[in-house]
């Protein structure tokens, strides 16, 4: 299938193709296209966050409420306030954010009682129970001394565990492919709060699943879902989930919501965030920041079998291999677009996946594998089509929090992933 030369958008690029509405002034960066400054202010470890206090809004609670996961938070709360000491304590917050995550895959994956009249498959009630659950722990005041830094970490152990980053494990043995996915979480939550990820609700769909390959043989699919916020990945979430992994896997995908209609393989990933808002509201331009810079580059660039994946019936949106960038080519100061990838000595100002999160995630992924030695694994990022409620649903201020259309066409998202898969491993 032919390619389409479009500008570079990224997870974000929802927003843009629907028309999102300026941010706030206190997300808009101060620190200039280099200056890095990250806006907002916190009140410290214990003080509610943005995307917290949005859990009071009433589409939130419907969603707990419809999905069964309306007790969740409450149910931690007096786990913790069980706990006597900080080793109790942490044990507790792995138990109840790995029950967290299992039980959001078994009702994605058809386990267990039906529990509300949402579609199983829905990832928005993960996303809302996990902030109930750090808005409990933030606001928990336990029997024994607990400062910030010791909070802090226990809400790191609770995203970790409740979003499956630490339970990513393959089965022994041989015979069979071992895939790597992840997802992210819902966001442009303040244009509309009802907004689901699909590659959130692919995550769980897939997560230790087994599927066909092309070649008749079989992939053991593993996830995890990360966050939409710039700070999590600026603090190595990234890498810490898939360094220890990558290694042990046959196949990795980073995957994002991307394009309206269509499904886009990005082949070149750029160093450079953009500074589109995230689900804090806080705002981040510039070069992104791992470790050791001097050995960053500009540009990474997936190994996925993509010719394979394009040429393959996979499902019902047309599949696209994406080769635009934008950049500052070398000796120049204007950034241009570049349909055929970046050239020789450029700065990187998008890839293919846009300067948001989705390129952020497959630049770190693709930039992990290189540095680990592992340069002819196959692995890049996945952009899905946009997640749309029905013609009759549009209004974010009086529609319903889902409809058959919306339900649908996430799980038409869903089976064309794991068909993706299927061709991207049978053909490694």
């Amino acid at each position: 299938m032919p390619r389409i030369r479009t500008a570079p958008l990224g997870l974000a690029l929802v927003a843009t193709a629907l028309a999102l509405v300026p941010p706030p002034a206190s997300a808009v960066p101060s620190g200039g296209a280099g200056g890095g400054a990250a806006v907002g202010a916190g009140d410290g470890v214990r003080a509610g966050t943005v995307e917290e206090a949005r859990l009071d809004r009433a589409v939130p609670q419907e969603i707990l409420r419809r999905s069964g996961f309306d007790t969740v938070a409450a149910g931690f709360g007096r786990a913790l306030a069980a706990a006597g000491s900080h080793r109790e304590a942490e044990r507790t917050v792995d138990r109840e954010g790995a029950r967290l995550w299992r039980r959001a895959v078994d009702r994605a994956q058809g386990r267990g009682p039906v529990r509300g009249d949402l579609s199983r498959d829905d990832d928005r009630p993960l996303y809302w129970a996990r902030l109930g659950m750090t808005r409990e722990l933030r606001s928990w005041s336990p029997g024994f001394a607990l400062d910030d830094t010791a909070r802090t970490r226990l809400l790191d152990r609770l995203e970790r565990s409740s979003r499956g980053q630490d339970s990513i494990l393959h089965p022994a043995g041989k015979g069979f492919k071992k895939v790597l996915l992840t997802g992210f979480d819902p966001f442009t939550l303040d244009r509309d709060v009802r907004i689901g990820n699909p590659s959130g609700a692919t995550a769980l769909a897939l997560d230790g699943t087994w599927i066909r390959t092309a070649d008749g043989g079989l992939a053991r699919v593993e996830t995890a879902v990360f966050p939409v916020r710039w700070a999590d990945f600026t603090d190595g979430t990234v890498e810490r989930t898939l360094r220890d992994r990558l290694p042990h896997v046959d196949l990795f995908t980073t995957v994002s919501q991307g394009r309206v209609g269509r499904f886009d393989l990005e082949r070149f990933n750029g160093a450079w965030r953009g500074g589109f808002p995230d689900n804090e509201n806080l705002s981040r331009t510039e070069t992104v920041p791992v470790t050791d810079p001097a050995g960053r580059p500009q540009w990474t660039t997936t190994t996925l079998p993509y010719r394979a994946i394009v040429a393959a019936g996979t499902g019902p949106f047309p599949v696209y291999d994406n080769t635009t960038v934008t950049e500052i080519p070398a000796g120049a100061t204007a950034p241009v677009t570049r349909p055929e990838g970046p050239t020789a000595g450029s700065t990187a100002r998008a890839g293919g996946g846009g300067d948001y999160l989705s390129n952020e995630i497959a630049y770190r992924a693709t930039l992990l594998r290189d540095r680990l030695g592992l340069s002819t694994l196959p692995g890049g990022h996945v952009h899905t089509p946009v997640l749309r409620f029905g013609a009759g649903n549009t209004d974010p201020a009086t529609g319903a929090v889902t409809d058959p259309e919306f339900d649908r066409e996430r799980l038409a998202i869903i089976a064309q992933v794991r068909a993706i898969l299927a061709v991207a491993a049978g053909s490694s």
